[in-house]
């Protein structure tokens, strides 16, 4: 199950991370730090956030990133999907309202394994990890 796949990876970007406490590019990076995993933050308008480097791109993370989990709206995750293929990621996680059809199609179309329909935060929150 791609569900199980992803948890198991250790390597992941939240691209919208903010350091807004009340939001869920926040929450979601923190739940996944809190959990153990090697979590990068990605937003072009913060250059740290708690003291965590923060990236303007996917480009600009200093390691292979096994997972993208996506917290922006569906206009943005649109270029996101062609920076991680250029990058070779595999995972794309779309959390909800960031994506439409045609996120989807596309990155259906050029062969990512995905999720939109769950939401990583509730996953960890319920205690499923790898």
């Amino acid at each position: 199950m791609v569900k199980d796949e992803m948890m198991s990876k250790e390597v992941w970007a939240v691209v919208g991370v903010t350091p807004n406490e009340e939001k869920f590019g926040y929450k979601i990076w923190k739940i996944l730090l809190d959990n153990g995993y090697e979590t990068y933050g990605v937003n072009p308008n913060y250059d740290y956030i708690h003291n965590k480097k923060i990236y303007p791109t996917l480009k600009d993370v200093p390691t292979n990133i096994e997972v993208v989990d996506l917290v922006v709206s569906p206009k943005v995750s649109l270029n996101v999907i062609d920076e991680a293929k250029e990058l070779g990621i595999e995972y794309l996680w779309f959390q909800p309202g960031t994506f439409d059809q045609e996120v989807i199609d596309k990155a259906e179309k050029l062969g990512f394994k995905i999720i939109y329909d769950d939401c990583v935060l509730a996953t960890l929150l319920k205690g499923e990890r790898k």
